[in-house]
């Protein structure tokens, strides 16, 4: 395997139990296609978007692979008016992470972060790893170990 990412090693200095996955980045680009790709249940692979509120305050929202950001209810959730997606070449500036290889742990700083509710549908869920080609699978009481996150409704239906 190659060189563990700053997601990985912040799993490893607080003994979190979890698992990674590899695949060929060229051949997944959507997170329906990364899925695929390891086999798993779109519901339980999760993207890791990031927003700009109106307040200027940035937003970590993790859903499933498949679903949109309900832009209304993650305003609501974080308790602001409004919420924007991030311009893509804002991300790496601001996180540390590209665009497909994003991970809510070992951002350049920690945002406020809201996974949506169906996570508690599975024992674990499975995200970026900090890295595109690299996924990462933990349960949601070990991922509250290395951050704080809340639950919440955040998809379109």
């Amino acid at each position: 395997m190659e060189a563990k990412t700053n997601a990985m090693r912040i799993f490893d200095k607080h003994n979190v139990t979890y698992k990674h996955y590899q695949y060929d980045p060229e051949q997944a680009i959507s997170g329906e296609e990364v899925a695929a790709a390891l086999g798993e249940n779109p519901a339980q692979v999760f993207k890791t978007l990031v927003t700009v509120a109106k307040s200027k305050k940035n937003y970590v929202f993790m859903l499933p692979v498949a679903a949109e950001l309900d832009l209304k209810k993650a305003a609501e959730a974080v308790g602001e008016k409004a919420v924007d997606m991030l311009k893509s070449k804002e991300l790496l500036p601001l996180t540390g992470y590209v665009h497909g290889g994003c991970s809510p742990i070992g951002m350049k700083k920690f945002f406020t972060t809201t996974i949506d509710s169906s996570a508690q549908n599975f024992s674990s869920i499975i995200f970026s790893g900090g890295r595109r080609g690299l996924q990462v699978e933990t349960s949601l009481e070990d991922l509250g170990k290395v951050i704080s996150f809340s639950l919440a409704d955040i998809v379109q239906k």
